[in-house]
């Protein structure tokens, strides 16, 4: 999709040392672990985040926005390749030598760094920590963050890549990673606001381990309970970070010419965390709705409508092939992406809806949704398939396999019909604690 002359003129007239014909700028942000009941944006006030909620005010929010996986690091893979990450065998977390984004697989960034963007991740990585796995070696210019979780304070295996490509832990205890990624990521923006650049920023907060700085936790004094008080810091903290990424972006004059991405990489693990998933059921790490459905919003001025709702089922595989069709850039039909370009149906041209059917598989459990009924086996209801209509139940409370028995037998057909397209785990279950 090209942007029109308006769009661009505007962005000119702001800031007059940019090409008439600049590439949209693409940032990516990622929450880890936030729940789909979390944010102003969501219905939840008591944690302001007026900063991410205006995503919401001035672009996008899917109401039923999908990961095509229930945990970090699938759900980051999906993300990167536009496909299923169960096509490659990438189902679980992990650890060690073989553990890795395939190398069969092109990421977004290196479709970017292609189309001559400047290319750039800042966070929590997650995709494999060997050399050849990490950011640098697949298509960003840059790395700043950790290559898997750790804590916020004197974080393990971070990398700076601009110092050097050795992992290392930070020693200063002032560094508070929430607060320096969106430092990081304001320094990428303006050293690169003279050329298109694609920002991936997954910062490693809503996840445990639980820690924030004084000046968050006195903000949020009034939150009796002491684990959802930090928590609330933490939020307040990303939601500041975010808000210096959005400033920087208007500041050089790219507000109506970058597209900005906001979701979780995966339901809230209430237990651990206090994550809110309401009014969904289940958690992290279950194929219900609580696991798989998240925040999701995006935003482009001027292209966009502004505050706009949108209810038809997304997943996050689509921001691949939608980014690509933004700045101009395609894929072999041979790759067989299974993300959609959801620019005609945000813009009004395609009434339909951009998908009919999803699917999930995590070990043991899994689920098809078609239409608006979803079939799920998931570790809290047993191994017996459960169906529910979600237009009806949300919370998936009513199991209506008993009365609906060919509407199971349909959807079981077509989820082993896919299942059979999928490749087997790389690496197994056992392996997956990898947080």
């Amino acid at each position: 999709m090209r942007i029109s002359s308006l769009v661009l003129l505007s962005a000119v007239v702001a800031s007059p040392v940019f090409a008439a014909d600049r590439k949209p700028n693409v940032i990516i942000i990622l929450a880890d672990d936030l729940g789909y009941g979390e944010l102003g944006a969501q219905g939840n006030k008591e944690i302001p985040t007026p900063h991410t909620d205006s995503l919401a005010k001035n672009g996008v929010r899917f109401t039923t926005g999908y990961v095509a996986a229930t945990y970090c690091s699938p759900s980051r893979a999906g993300l990167m390749t536009g496909r299923y990450p169960t096509r490659f065998g990438h189902e679980f977390n992990g650890r060690g030598p073989n553990f890795g984004l395939s190398m069969t697989e092109t990421t977004m960034a290196d479709r970017m760094k292609a189309l001559g963007y400047a290319t750039a991740a800042v966070g929590k990585w997650h995709l494999g920590d060997q050399p050849h796995n990490r950011p640098t070696k697949r298509g960003f210019d840059e790395f700043f963050g950790t290559l898997a979780n750790t804590p916020f304070f004197h974080p393990q295996q971070f990398v700076d890549s601009r110092i050097s490509d050795d992992v290392r832990e930070v020693k200063d205890p002032a560094f508070y990673t929430t607060e320096q990624y969106g430092n990081r990521a304001v320094d990428f923006i303006e050293r690169n606001k003279t050329k298109p650049f694609f920002l991936y920023l997954p910062f490693n907060a809503q996840h445990a381990p639980l820690e924030a700085t004084p000046k968050y936790m006195e903000r949020v004094k009034g939150i009796t309970d002491e684990k959802r008080r930090i928590f609330a810091a933490m939020m307040m903290a990303m939601d500041d970070a975010i808000g210096r990424v959005l400033g920087k972006v208007k500041e050089i004059g790219q507000e109506q010419n970058t597209i900005v991405w906001y979701f979780s990489d995966n339901g809230g693990p209430t237990k651990s965390t206090t994550s809110k998933n309401g009014p969904l059921r289940g958690y992290k790490m279950t194929t219900l709705e609580g696991g798989t459905r998240v925040p999701f919003m995006v935003q482009w001025k001027g292209t966009l409508p502004a505050g706009q709702t949108y209810a038809n089922p997304i997943i996050q595989l689509d921001i691949l092939p939608t980014v690509l069709a933004a700045v101009g850039g395609k894929v072999d039909p041979a790759v067989k992406l299974d993300g959609v370009n959801l620019l005609p149906y945000l813009t009004g041209k395609d009434k339909g809806k951009p998908h009919e059917t999803l699917y999930w598989k995590y070990g043991n459990q899994w689920a098809i949704r078609q239409g608006d009924w979803k079939l799920v086996v998931s570790s809290l209801d047993g191994p017996d398939p459960k169906l529910f209509n979600l237009a009806k139940d949300i919370g998936e409370a009513n199991d209506k396999a008993a009365a609906e028995p060919e509407k199971v037998k349909q959807l079981t057909a077509a989820w082993n019909t896919w299942a059979a397209e999928q490749k087997p785990a790389t690496w197994g279950a056992s392996e997956k604690k990898g947080t």
